[in-house]
């Protein structure tokens, strides 16, 4: 079951949160989930070198769709989120952050 959090007014079935823009942002607010990505660098860098280029990929996509003020593209941090998914060792400290990441974005 996921968590949908509204804010704002509630009208009508096909109007609700955000003035008819629903947010759903899993709890996380992007200041969060900025700091879980600079963590799984930081983490990886010492865990497994060759994929702290994906991390910085999604690193980078978090900041500058931040400050660029647009969502960032989901897309592109699932294929990077995937690639240390599989490169990583289950159960390790960087297998834990990228599922925590993941969540956090709600993918």
């Amino acid at each position: 079951m996921s968590t949908f959090n509204f804010h704002g007014n509630i009208e009508g079935p096909a109007n609700f949160g955000d003035n008819g823009r629903i947010e759903i942002n899993n709890g996380a607010d992007a200041a969060t989930v900025l700091r879980v990505a600079d963590q799984l660098v930081d983490r990886l860098r010492g865990e497994n070198p060759a994929l702290v280029a994906p991390a910085r990929v999604i690193q980078g996509e978090l900041a500058q769709a931040g400050q660029e003020g647009r969502a960032a593209d989901r897309g592109r941090i699932r294929s990077a989120l995937e690639t240390i998914s599989v490169g990583v060792a289950a159960g390790s400290g960087g297998f834990a952050l990228a599922q925590e990441l993941a969540r956090a974005l709600g993918m």
